[in-house]
Formats: C-alpha cells, structure tokens, sequence
C-alpha cells in the first residue's frame, strides 16, 4: 500500500485513536460493542501507523479478535450469542422505561432485529 498524505494520515490516526478508546471502553460497559470498534481502528491504524498496527496486532486482549477476523472472517461464537443478548436486553429496557411513541417503538424493534440479523449471520469462528 502506498504511503498516504500527512493530513490523510492524520485523520486516518485520529479515527484510529477514536475507535480503539471506544473499543476499551467497549470491554467494561455491555452496550458499547468492542469489536467493530477495534476492527476499524486496525483498519485505520494500517493506513496511518504500520508499527501501531503491529503492537495492536500483539496485543493479548485485541490480537485475537483481529486474528479471527483476517484469518476467517468472523467473530467468536460466544462473542455473537453476547452481542445478540446484550442488544435484546437493551431493547427491552428501552421499551420497558422508555415510554416510547408506538412508532419510535417499532423502529426500534426493527433496526434492532436487523442489527442482531447482520451479528448472527458473521461466520463463527471454528474452536481452536
């Protein structure tokens, strides 16, 4: 890949930084997904930082997840079973304390059926 502009690549790092703070975040807080965060922020990284990209690479919490991804794809099984509960369970709340209008209700409903739709159709990650 060729080299990219500085501004370019300043950006590119900013989003990098952005998403990998999300992500971190992701790991202690249920409702913020951690990776799609992290995957972004590798993809960034390769395009702003090559040797932050390989520290990410090694890192014991974030490496795995962006092994499984380059290697097959997808993502952990148990990784998609928690993303579906952690959405559904979110849903349920926001209906239950969130006295929503009927029609905020069902575009919740059904944005959120999409989201878990897309997670369960990741390919799993095959048990080592």
């Amino acid at each position: 890949m060729g080299q990219t502009g500085g501004a370019v690549r300043a950006l590119y790092f900013s989003a990098a930084a952005l998403s990998l703070t999300l992500g971190f975040v992701g790991l202690f807080l249920p409702l913020l997904p951690t990776t799609p965060f992290v995957l972004l922020s590798s993809w960034c990284l390769v395009r702003s930082s090559p040797e932050l990209h390989a520290r990410l690479r090694a890192s014991r919490v974030f490496g795995p997840m962006l092994d499984d991804w380059e290697r097959h794809r997808g993502v952990r099984l148990h990784t998609k079973l928690s993303a579906i509960g952690v959405l559904g369970c979110a849903v349920a709340a926001s209906l239950w304390i969130g006295h929503l209008e009927p029609w905020h209700e069902v575009l919740l409903i059904s944005t959120s059926a999409l989201g878990a739709v897309l997670i369960a159709r990741l390919p799993a990650v095959p048990r080592a």
